[in-house]
């Protein structure tokens, strides 16, 4: 992977495809505008129905090179079983330093999939004990400066929630297609022989869709994607706002 010593924005993710469910087209939409932006798997996704960590691990890549990133870095967690301590609080406040976004997007708090709420809480605790120089981290045998992101965002998974903000989507939704086909193992594929799964069928294709055109509705666009803040956000007049 292309290493890129500072990023703009900084995806953090349970699985490999919870970023391109969720904020695809606003990474695109960032990587579009010049920023420098990346994702942090934290498991391979080893526990799911469909597919191998190998095979999730080459469409990682191919997804990856469709969003545009200037790096993507898996942490090898174990999946549905990574716990919210001081061992994975650690390996992942490595990786905040290692890249130091000014921005990071975490999972959704409270979701269908158990991993998704537990690594919200896992990503929060990380970004601000990022923060503190007494906390000792080492990346390629040099001890790391502590670095906290100056905003923390959830984006939106399976649940529902009523956003802060809502992000126009429009020019990047085909890409974003196009990067969640990468995960040819986990999505729909009408010659897959493999067992079908939540996610997996033509009707979870269609919700995607539709709550891309309900985030998008909100804002009076074709296609948005929503984000929670995590403290206040303040503006200097009306006119910050959209």
């Amino acid at each position: 992977m292309i290493h890129s010593p500072k990023l703009d924005v900084l995806a953090l993710a349970a699985h490999p495809d919870d970023v391109e469910i969720s904020c695809a087209g606003t990474l695109m939409l960032h990587a579009a505008k010049g920023y420098k932006v990346g994702i942090v798997d934290l498991t391979k996704g080893e526990m799911g129905t469909r597919g191998t960590p190998e095979i999730r691990s080459k469409e990682a890549e191919e997804a990856s090179q469709i969003l545009g990133l200037n790096v993507r870095h898996n942490m090898g967690l174990p999946d549905c079983f990574f716990q919210n301590d001081p061992e994975s609080q650690k390996a992942l406040i490595t990786q905040i330093r290692r890249f130091r976004p000014e921005i990071v997007l975490c999972n959704a708090p409270d979701d269908r999939h158990p991993d998704h709420g537990k690594g919200a809480v896992l990503e929060i605790d990380s970004c601000f004990f990022a923060g503190l120089p007494k906390v000792e981290t080492w990346w390629e045998g040099k001890k790391q400066e502590a670095w906290r992101p100056k905003h923390v965002y959830h984006y939106m998974q399976d649940r529902l929630f009523i956003p802060d903000f809502v992000f126009d989507i429009s020019p990047f939704w085909e890409e974003k297609r196009k990067a969640l086909k990468a995960f040819k193992s986990q999505f729909y594929d009408p010659n897959s022989k493999e067992p079908e799964t939540y996610i997996s069928t033509t009707a979870f294709w269609e919700f995607l869709e539709g709550r891309a055109r309900e985030m998008g509705h909100y804002i009076g666009a074709p296609f948005g994607e929503g984000f929670q803040k995590t403290k206040m956000l303040g503006v200097k007049d009306f006119f910050d706002l959209m």
